[in-house]
């Protein structure tokens, strides 16, 4: 059930101070994380993005390598966001 004062009271979309916030707490994250991964971690996304360049041709952005410590291994996480 829709109250009037879902109407005409507050705003639906958050405020932008509110989605800043949201994203500063991201960039920190991921750079305390950069910060504590391994050294050989740059060079193997630059594989990693090599081999993916040879069938597709994607910016470097498009892909993100992390690297979660998960008790007594490790697990690395692979994203590419793949042109259609």
């Amino acid at each position: 059930m829709v109250s009037i004062f879902d109407i005409f009271g507050k705003d639906k979309e958050p405020k932008s101070a509110s989605v800043a916030k949201e994203r500063l707490k991201v960039i920190v994250a991921h750079e305390r994380r950069a910060r504590n991964a391994p050294d050989y971690l740059p060079a193997l996304q630059n594989d990693i993005m090599a081999v993916i360049r040879k069938y597709v041709d994607i910016d470097p952005e498009q892909l993100q390598i992390d690297l979660n410590e998960e008790g007594n291994f490790s697990v690395l996480e692979v994203n590419v966001n793949l042109p259609k």
